[in-house]
């Protein structure tokens, strides 16, 4: 199977330039009710992920007021405590299910890094359940959250 069988593609993704202020990424993900979202550079590469725990323990450390803190602070400037790792296009599906265990998402890219969209556990835990008699091959499932 396919890894792109279970991709939403980037253009229904939320995502983060890596370059952004925190106070437009916290903007951003308090719109789309997300806890976390991709970062990506200017060129469309995936760089990492942001979470709300990050950036709540970030604010922790800051000693400034934090509408002023929101306004100076680069999301690349808050330290990430884990790594969601990509997997490539053309990767096995098996690849695809070992990160899922440890990530909400996983993140897709070309060959380059390009974020080509992400895949999210709900697909994959359906298409287990579907391999295990568990669920029928009626269910559908949805790219939705």
């Amino acid at each position: 199977m396919n890894i792109a069988f279970f991709l939403t593609p980037k253009s229904e993704v939320v995502w983060i330039r890596a370059r952004s202020t925190l106070r437009q990424a916290i903007e951003r993900m308090r719109r789309n009710r997300y806890t976390a979202v991709p970062l990506l550079d200017d060129d469309g590469r995936y760089v990492g992920t942001l979470t709300e725990g990050d950036i709540m323990f970030h604010l922790l450390s800051v000693t400034e007021p934090l509408s002023a803190a929101a306004e100076s602070i680069r999301v690349t400037d808050i330290a990430r405590r884990m790594t969601n790792e990509p997997v490539r296009i053309d990767a096995e599906v098996e690849a695809l299910i070992a990160l899922a265990i440890d990530q909400n998402f996983v993140p897709v890219v070309d060959d380059r890094g390009i974020l080509l969209g992400i895949v999210r556990r709900k697909p994959i835990i359906e298409h287990c359940a579907r391999q295990a008699g568990m669920i029928g091959e009626a269910r559908s499932f949805s790219a939705a959250p």
